[in-house]
C-alpha cells in the first residue's frame, strides 16, 4: 500500500513539473512585467540603435557619459564599431526570454545585410533593472568550425613552441659550462714554460802549486857537504843539477 502511495505521489509531481515546463512564456508574469513589455523594450532599443547616425551616436555617447550611464555608452560605442562590418539593418528577428535564478535574460535578433547580431539584455529579477547590455555577432556553423580549428591550431602551436623553448633552455645548460671554461682560459695569464736546469760540470780540483823557493843557498850547502864527505876542499869536481824532495 505504501509503495502504491509513493508511486502516485511521484507521478503527480512529474505531471506538475511537465505542465510547468510547458507553460507559455507569453503568459508568465516576470516580477511585474509581461512578455510583451520585455519584447517591446528590446525591439525599441534595437530599432533606435539601427536608426542612429554616427553623429547621433557621438552625441548620445557624450550625453549619457555626463550622467554616468555606462551601459548605454558602452552599447552605443559597440554598435558604432560593429555597424560597418554588419552592413545595413534589414529587420528584427526572433525574441527569446531565459529565466535562471535571480537573473532574467532577453535576446533580440537584429538581421543585417552583412551579418546578423543579437542584442542581449540582462535583468536583475528582484527589481527588474537592467544590469548588462551587449551586442554579439551570430556566426554560421562553418564559421564556428573554422574558428574552433584555428583556436586548436593556435593552442597546439603554442604548446610546441613552449616545448621547443624548454628544450633549448635545457640544451643551453650543457653549453654554459663550456663557454665559462673557455672564457676563463681566454682571460687567464699566460704561464711561461719552466726551463730545464743548466747542468754544471763538476769542479775539478786544481792542485796547489808548490811555492817556488830559491835553492841556490841549499845547493851550496849540499855541495859543501858532499865535498867534505869526499875529502875535497872545493866542490868544483861535481855539479848539483836538481834537488828532489821526499814526502
Amino acid at each position: 500500500m505504501k509503495k502504491k502511495l509513493c508511486l502516485l505521489i511521484c507521478l503527480c509531481m512529474l505531471v506538475l513539473g511537465v505542465s510547468a515546463c510547458g507553460e507559455d512564456p507569453k503568459k508568465i508574469d516576470y516580477n511585474g512585467m509581461t512578455y510583451d513589455e520585455l519584447e517591446s523594450s528590446a525591439r525599441n532599443m534595437a530599432e533606435s540603435l539601427a536608426g542612429f547616425t554616427d553623429e547621433q551616436l557621438d552625441e548620445g555617447i557624450a550625453y549619457y557619459g555626463q550622467y554616468g550611464e555606462t551601459l548605454l555608452v558602452d552599447l552605443m560605442t559597440q554598435w558604432k564599431e560593429m555597424k560597418e562590418d554588419l552592413g545595413s539593418f534589414e529587420q528584427l528577428g526572433e525574441f527569446t526570454i531565459d529565466k535562471s535564478g535571480k537573473t532574467l535574460t532577453t535576446t533580440q535578433v537584429m538581421e543585417c545585410s552583412g551579418r546578423d547580431i543579437t542584442l542581449t539584455s540582462v535583468y536583475n529579477y528582484l527589481d527588474m533593472q537592467i544590469t548588462d547590455l551587449t551586442l554579439d555577432e551570430i556566426y554560421t556553423l562553418g564559421e564556428k568550425m573554422q574558428k574552433a580549428a584555428m583556436n586548436t591550431l593556435m593552442g597546439l602551436g603554442t604548446v610546441f613552441m613552449i616545448l621547443i623553448l624548454i628544450s633549448l633552455v635545457i640544451y643551453g645548460f650543457k653549453i654554459i659550462p663550456y663557454l665559462q671554461e673557455k672564457a676563463k682560459a681566454k682571460h687567464a695569464p699566460v704561464q711561461e714554460a719552466p726551463q730545464a736546469p743548466v747542468s754544471q760540470a763538476p769542479a775539478v780540483p786544481v792542485p796547489e802549486a808548490e811555492p817556488v823557493q830559491d835553492d841556490s843557498e841549499l845547493i851550496a850547502v849540499i855541495a859543501a857537504a858532499i865535498a867534505a864527505a869526499e875529502g875535497t876542499l872545493s866542490a868544483d869536481g861535481f855539479i848539483v843539477r836538481s834537488i828532489k824532495r821526499r814526502r
